[in-house]
């Protein structure tokens, strides 16, 4: 049995925190430390992976798919890693945006849980200028950034490849048509300044003034991370089970602000049928 490898789409915004701020906004994503991508966190991500089977099956089971403290588990859980992310758009209501290096990245991953794919051929985005999109004109508007159209000639290829990964049917169906390909730099950037920031406060009880004042990044609806879940030899079961958990129903919740209906995800998984 292949390793497996989901998909995790937010259907609500997200706060996967960081430990600690450096910048003005008090609470800040997590973010991998040599791209500077959001990132789930592989030790949050299996936390609630193992919280929502605890619920759903018992904690006996839990504890056999992810381990605890002194029995190691038989399901390896990596980061969550960033494979599209919404952008603002004059043309429709956001585009979901990717970059070569991402794409290489995920097709290397694909490869190590053992699916075997067709090379689609090398992704080179001309500069910072072009973009890679399928529309009748020839600009188009990412926020504040205005590109030429490069062309489309593989985001075919690459929206098949990314399609497993996304729960609903209508969102496939309009991932091609709103899938762009920017150069790595423009990525890094929309990564590290396209998130939305929300000022939040905490009011006294009965004066109903301010008691504190912070600022905390999120993540739009409809970002797409991926991660990888690998079996331990001879323990390939417990993916099986820990799949079958969530087959009927595919939601978890990650990062914080539960309350207020943060971090609600449905998850995919990238099926052995699939090219």
């Amino acid at each position: 049995m292949k390793a497996g490898l989901i998909g995790l789409l937010n259907e609500t915004s997200m706060h996967p925190g960081a430990e600690s701020s450096t910048g003005v906004v008090d609470l800040p994503v997590a973010r991998e430390v040599n791209t500077n991508y959001p990132v789930l966190v592989g030790s949050s991500l299996k936390g609630a992976l193992r919280e929502s089977v605890e619920e759903r099956v018992g904690e006996k089971w839990a504890n056999e798919i992810f381990g605890a403290q002194n029995q190691i588990g038989n399901v390896a859980i990596t980061d969550g890693r960033l494979l599209l992310l919404p952008v603002r758009t004059l043309i429709g209501h956001y585009k979901w945006v990717t970059c070569p290096y991402i794409l290489e990245r995920y097709f290397r991953d694909l490869k190590l849980t053992g699916h075997e794919i067709k090379s689609i051929g090398k992704i080179a985005i001309k500069d910072e200028e072009h973009a890679m999109f399928r529309a009748s004109d020839e600009e188009l508007f990412l926020e504040e950034i205005i590109f030429t159209r490069q062309g489309d000639e593989v985001l075919e290829k690459v929206a098949e490849k990314i399609k497993p990964l996304i729960f609903h049917q209508s969102l496939r169906d309009r991932l091609l048509e709103q899938l762009v390909l920017v150069s790595d730099d423009v990525f890094s950037y929309y990564a590290r300044y396209g998130l939305e920031v929300r000022a939040r406060n905490r009011l006294e009880s009965e004066t109903k003034t301010s008691a504190g004042l912070w600022y905390e990044e999120c993540l739009p609806a409809d970002t797409l991370f991926y991660s990888m879940l690998l079996p331990r030899t001879g323990r390939e079961d417990s993916l099986a089970n820990l799949m079958e958990v969530f087959a009927e129903k595919p939601y978890i919740q990650i990062g914080g602000n539960e309350t207020i209906g943060q971090g609600w995800c449905v998850l995919s998984r990238w099926g052995d049928d699939e090219k």
